[in-house]
């Protein structure tokens, strides 16, 4: 099997501009998940994926792969598909099996993660696999930034909202809570089913790529990560992240580059 990585990136986003050149501790953001996503050794190629010429000027400037996209994305699995297809033309005779959409604003990815979403597709038996983390405050399971998801009893996605599900407000015990990660591995034909769906109305509403599947009747696994996840939405994300980062053992594995 071929293994593709692409990190789907642009300056534009909303609540954050200019975000994936954003420094820590002396590199940019998208440098990190580059960086960290190249460790890992299930990946043939890693790609950022973008339509930002100076997110591409960046990635090229530190010896990496970088593929231009439509600014006209709404979903960063569409910028993922549209980034696969060119790849492949671009180096003509390659076809990749699994492709890993890989999150631009996660710089404390751990490499071990990205093997951790790839493995359930390895077997031939699923088409897309998700990871997720536990959210362990109710602050948490309330941040809009957080996409909740709950699960069936054999592990495949119910449902993916920004609202705070399960809900507490008639259940006074331990409630398991989750978010879902941008951390998503495709077969290479799920991930061209997806732009070839129509948009579906719960994925506006809530602003979730994988709803598209889920009202499609497409499962989805989702995959516990026995990792710490810490993603950058907002300014004092950043400055988190950038403490965080200062005792990072993996950050020693690349800070010089």
């Amino acid at each position: 099997m071929k293994i593709l990585g692409v990190i789907p990136a642009r300056m534009a986003a909303s609540r954050f501009p200019n975000k994936p050149l954003a420094e820590i501790q002396g590199i940019p953001m998208i440098g990190h998940c580059y960086f960290r996503s190249k460790l890992c050794s299930l990946l043939d190629e890693v790609y950022v994926a973008t339509c930002d010429q100076v997110v591409v000027d960046y990635i090229v400037s530190i010896g990496g792969n970088a593929i231009m996209t439509a600014d006209t994305h709404d979903r960063a699995s569409e910028r993922t598909a549209e980034a696969l297809i060119n790849i492949e033309k671009q180096l003509k005779d390659t076809h990749f099996d699994i492709i890993v959409m890989l999150q631009g604003d996660e710089p404390l990815v751990d490499p071990e993660m990205i093997r951790e979403v790839v493995e359930p597709l390895m077997d031939g038996t699923k088409m897309v696999s998700n990871l997720m983390a536990a959210l362990p405050a109710q602050t948490d399971h309330e941040n809009p930034n957080n996409v909740k998801v709950v699960t069936d009893v054999s592990g495949k996605a119910l449902y993916m909202s920004r609202e705070p599900i399960p809900s507490r407000k008639k259940f006074n015990g331990a409630i398991p809570a989750f978010r879902q990660l941008g951390l998503i591995a495709f077969t290479h034909e799920a991930l061209l089913n997806f732009i070839a769906l129509p948009t579906t109305p719960l994925e506006i509403i809530e602003s979730v790529d994988m709803n598209r599947f889920l009202e499609n009747g497409i499962p989805i696994h989702m995959v516990i990560t026995k990792f710490e996840a810490d993603s950058v939405d907002t300014p004092e994300d950043l400055a988190r992240v950038n403490k965080k980062m200062e005792t990072d053992l993996i950050f020693n594995k690349y800070r010089k580059a």
